[in-house]
């Protein structure tokens, strides 16, 4: 597993819709009806390291191609989400497949990945304790309260020997019944992801995802043990599914899978990032 420093979100929309036109035509302005094509292309920017990631490595080889690219910020992933499905925007950086497959199934949503990207892996710290061998019995750990990252965080604990999960359960979908053994009678909390790192020195051990790593300053460096990231935890590019075959969606692929970008994560990868093989050079 690889890691990297640089991961999720700010205020509602100004709609900047762009208009649209072919890479190099002369008539930027417009857009095929027929194809989805165009030449203006617009996203959501969240305030973490995936959208920074893209407008670092990935805009300027869309920009060296003839796209013009405009952002609009977004207070959350659901916001984000809604926008694209409602065709406010193109395209985000900003989720996996699991949260992609439950937004759609909860709004009626067509949204559909089409392509993996660098991934920041959830890990497990604290402030109280320099070792995972310290658990004392009793301990408390704070775990996200979101469907799919409480999920995370169970594996993670599961990874580490401090649970053991019911071999039946839906990985995906884990909630704390489906613990069949808690040899430490650890304490859990589920809580906001967002409210975990203010308040870590209140719990023996917290489970954070690479996003709030991020926004919180933490060193990832400093985490006790990383999960191990699973298919469909891996983030990915989301269009709507009308728009996953045009030149644009498929130009934002082939950045992804450059050699420009291979060569970007080479020499910047400090070891927060984890890597897909496929996105290897």
């Amino acid at each position: 597993m690889k890691k990297f420093r640089t991961l999720a979100l700010a205020l509602p929309f100004a709609l900047l819709l762009g208009a649209c036109a072919e890479p190099g035509s002369s008539d930027s302005g417009d857009t095929d009806s027929a194809s989805g094509d165009k030449s203006t292309i617009t996203y959501s920017k969240s305030q973490g390291p995936y959208t920074e990631l893209f407008e670092d490595a990935v805009a300027p080889i869309l920009e060296e191609q003839g796209y013009t690219l405009q952002a609009q910020d977004v207070s959350d992933l659901l916001t984000a989400d809604i926008a694209l499905n409602d065709g406010d925007v193109d395209f985000n950086v900003e989720q996996h497949t699991a949260y992609l497959e439950a937004f759609n199934a909860e709004n009626d949503g067509d949204l559909v990945p089409i392509s993996p990207i660098p991934t920041v892996p959830a890990g497990i710290y604290s402030d109280n304790h320099e070792t995972l061998e310290e658990v004392p019995d009793g301990a408390t750990v704070a775990v996200p309260n979101d469907a799919s990252n409480m999920a995370r965080a169970y594996l993670l604990l599961e990874k580490i020997g401090w649970i053991e999960l019911d071999e039946n359960a839906d990985r995906t979908m884990l909630t704390q019944a489906d613990i069949v053994a808690n040899p430490h009678n650890l304490e859990i909390t589920e809580m906001r992801s967002l409210t975990i790192p203010p308040a870590s020195v209140d719990f023996d051990y917290i489970v954070i995802t690479g996003s709030i790593v991020y926004n919180a300053g933490i060193d990832p460096s400093t985490a006790l043990a990383t999960e191990d990231i699973l298919d469909h935890l891996v983030l990915q590019v989301v269009v709507k599914e009308e728009n996953a075959d045009t030149e644009w969606a498929q130009a934002i692929v082939d950045a992804y899978h450059s050699e420009e970008f291979a060569t970007y994560m080479e020499e910047n990868n400090d070891g927060l990032w984890w890597i897909p093989e496929e996105l290897q050079s």
